[in-house]
């Protein structure tokens, strides 16, 4: 189902991109520029995600730190 789905999106990014960059080409060179570009960018958003998935559980780790710092600071200044 996913070949099938990235052959349908690469088509239509295809079309697309071509028109954008206005360049004449063929029905298979359409679609193959735009598979390849369907896997390209999906590997760059994939490796992106990934990096700001990380990120984001940095983030959220110096702020629960930061958290319980400042309850257990709370706590023991009684």
């Amino acid at each position: 189902m996913s070949v099938i789905f990235l052959i349908i999106i690469g088509a239509a990014a295809g079309f697309l991109a071509t028109r954008l960059m206005r360049i004449e080409a063929d029905i298979i060179t359409t679609m193959a520029i735009g598979i390849a570009g369907a896997l390209v960018g999906g590997l760059v958003l994939r490796g992106l995600l990934a990096v700001m998935g990380m990120l984001a559980g940095l983030v959220g780790a110096v702020l629960g730190a930061i958290a319980l710092i400042w309850i257990w600071q709370k706590i023991t200044n009684r």
